[in-house]
């Protein structure tokens, strides 16, 4: 067997509030880079589902910037090191590391010839630093600020000017190389949160926490004036942009609008109102040849229509944080992969395109823990830790206040059978649901109840516990009987699942360790499958219950063959420093998973031919 990767359906930004999101940008117009964690994300412009990945930062990535030449990006993360890797191979080289100063970085700067960056922060003897990029030897000196510095930028052509911009209300122009101070200015009274120049460097802006966007001459830095006549916004400017000719520039707040403004007459000449929520808040933005981006607090990235202000022409939607569960739907016209995160989103994405919709209305406040689709019914059943169970139809995505079950602690997992039955373990009991309505289950156990799976025919669920068994019960109408069968494992179970002919049911547990057991013998244990260098944490059949996959906090992905332990193919570093939390079969040759890097990954799995880690025991 061998894995090719098919398709990566890719995190937003992670977002804060109150926290400017720097995007950059491709010289070539092709590329915009954000962050999120330990994640430096590369997406297509003209298709945003077209995506890469760079995780190698040890700490949050907190913001990244292409070379002009376009060859290099430098990328700053929390601890304060600034990475520098090759973008024209698949496997991002490393080039430089450097430790510019011990705390968040919050922006990077490049001079014209890719020579020179500047990166801005939080340091804590200093908040900035210059210097050559591939020696790390320093060509001036940030001074000039006594608080964090938020921006910074350099003038793209000669005679060299370097501008930042800081939580003191000043913004410092400096000449050079080597860079040295030339003047500052305190037209600001609140925080200046960005600064930039014109493509042409004949002019700088300022914005800032006051609404106010400040002009100034690029080469003496002289005051010119302002966009507006007081405030460019009602509310705090986030970020701007300039457009490629610097006749314009794009603008976005806290009062939740974009904006592009004429620069000759310093007027607004389009608004983009983003919405009422708070998560309409716009964090970050950037012009990207005819593209205009911005990043919602939501972590959406909008493209805006200058044509039509009222609406973006696209919004790209995802997950920011932790996937923690998934499930597949067919139909005869697509496959949707459904997800659910850490905060209580729940997405929905076409296999094919990696188009996301996500949910409308108040939904779950906390993490998905699990979730199914009732196929009778057309409904995505949901559990949570905010202590609900919801049905959610399909079709209308759309969360109803009615379609809720309270349950009367945390759920670890549900699992759904047919005819409306829905298993819910909580911590020392089992919820039997039928028909969104409390039937009899099982109100103590005398274990932890971890996993749970019903058998295709709707009558047997096995649930897996903290005591190292698997036991039995039988659902007869609206009540869960306890067959009194039990099954040893290995370990403390953390998954099983029985495979889509019912023949066979598969165990993971904490002991690293598989046991599947043959259903049709009297659950006589078929074979132990070993392989894994940490707890098994997902297992799931493929659709002709022949091959079966694993994951484990060993971020390993491990595919099987039924009845050869020695014919199996490992798939390392599938979520480069993340565990997978989830993954299901779409097809026999087609396998997903999710972790903790908040990505959907479809891989392409090739049987019978042979791949080197085949035959390796842990």
């Amino acid at each position: 067997m061998d894995f090719e990767l098919r398709s990566v359906f890719c995190c937003l930004p992670k977002m804060e509030r109150g926290v400017v999101k720097v995007l950059g940008g491709d010289p070539k117009g092709n590329n915009f880079l954000y962050t999120n964690e330990r994640s430096v994300i590369i997406r297509n412009v003209q298709n945003p589902a077209i995506a890469d990945i760079y995780s190698q930062h040890a700490h949050p990535a907190i913001v990244a910037k292409y070379s002009p030449s376009g060859f290099y990006i430098a990328s700053g993360d929390s601890s304060g090191k600034v990475r520098i890797w090759d973008t024209t191979q698949k496997d991002h080289i490393l080039k430089y590391n450097y430790q510019v100063f011990s705390g968040r970085i919050k922006d990077i700067a490049w001079t014209e010839d890719s020579k020179r960056l500047a990166v801005v922060g939080e340091g804590r003897s200093s908040f900035g630093s210059v210097f050559l990029w591939d020696s790390g030897s320093s060509v001036g000196q940030i001074n000039g600020h006594s608080k964090v510095i938020n921006s910074v930028d350099f003038k793209q052509n000669r005679p060299y000017r370097m501008a930042t911009a800081g939580d003191d209300f000043t913004s410092v122009l400096f000449e050079g190389p080597p860079f040295k101070f030339c003047l500052s200015h305190t037209d600001h009274n609140k925080f200046v949160n960005c600064v930039r120049f014109s493509p042409d460097g004949s002019l700088y802006a300022t914005a800032g926490v006051d609404g106010k966007i400040f002009l100034y001459e690029g080469t003496s830095g002289s005051k010119v004036g302002s966009l507006a006549d007081d405030k460019a916004h009602s509310g705090g400017v986030n970020a701007i942009c300039w457009n490629s000719d610097g006749t314009h520039m794009l603008s976005v707040s806290a009062d939740k609008t974009a904006k592009v403004w004429d620069i000759a007459t310093r007027k607004a000449v389009t608004t983009f109102t983003m919405g009422q929520d708070l998560l309409d808040h716009q964090m970050g933005c950037l012009w990207q040849g005819q593209d205009l981006i911005t990043v919602s607090l939501s972590g959406y990235i909008n493209f805006l229509d200058q044509n039509n202000p009222s609406k973006p022409r696209l919004i790209v939607k995802g997950h920011s944080k932790s996937i923690q569960c998934l499930t597949v739907h067919k139909t005869k016209d697509m496959n949707k992969i459904f997800t659910g995160s850490h905060e209580g989103g729940i997405n929905q994405w076409d296999a094919k395109t990696g188009v996301c919709e996500s949910f409308d209305g108040k939904g779950h406040t906390n993490l998905v823990s699990s979730i199914g689709v009732e196929d009778s019914v057309g409904d995505l059943v949901s559990c949570s830790m905010d202590d609900t169970v919801r049905f959610t139809n399909i079709n209308s995505k759309r969360h109803s206040a009615g379609d809720v079950v309270k349950l009367n602690s945390q759920p670890r997992c549900s699992a759904l059978g047919s005819g409306g039955h829905v298993i819910v373990l909580l911590v020392d009991k089992i919820v039997l649901l039928k028909d969104r309505k409390y039937g009899i289950g099982i109100e103590e156990t005398e274990y932890e109840p971890q996993a749970v799976s019903v058998h295709p025919g709707g009558v047997t669920v096995a649930i897996g516990g903290s005591d190292a068994n698997v036991h039995l019960y039988s659902i007869e109408g609206n009540s869960l009987r306890d067959n009194q069968q039990v099954l040893p494992v290995k370990g403390p179970v953390t998954d099983l699942q029985f495979s889509p002919n019912g023949n066979f049911l598969l165990v993971g547990d904490a002991n690293k360790v598989l046991t599947v057991f043959s259903v049709a013998d009297g659950y006589k244990v078929e074979n132990n499958y070993y392989g894994h260098h940490a707890k098994v944490v997902a297992v799931a059949w493929a659709p002709n219950s022949q091959y079966f996959a694993s994951s484990g906090m060993d971020t390993i992905v491990t595919v099987w063959t039924l009845g050869n332990n020695e014919n199996r193919l490992k798939m390392q570093d599938c979520h480069p420093l993340h565990h997978i939390t989830a993954l299901t079969w779409i097809d026999d040759n087609t396998l997903v998973t999710t972790s903790g890097d908040a990505c959907v990954k479809q891989w392409d799995i090739i049987h019978g031919k042979m791949c080197p880690h085949m035959g390796e025991d842990s």
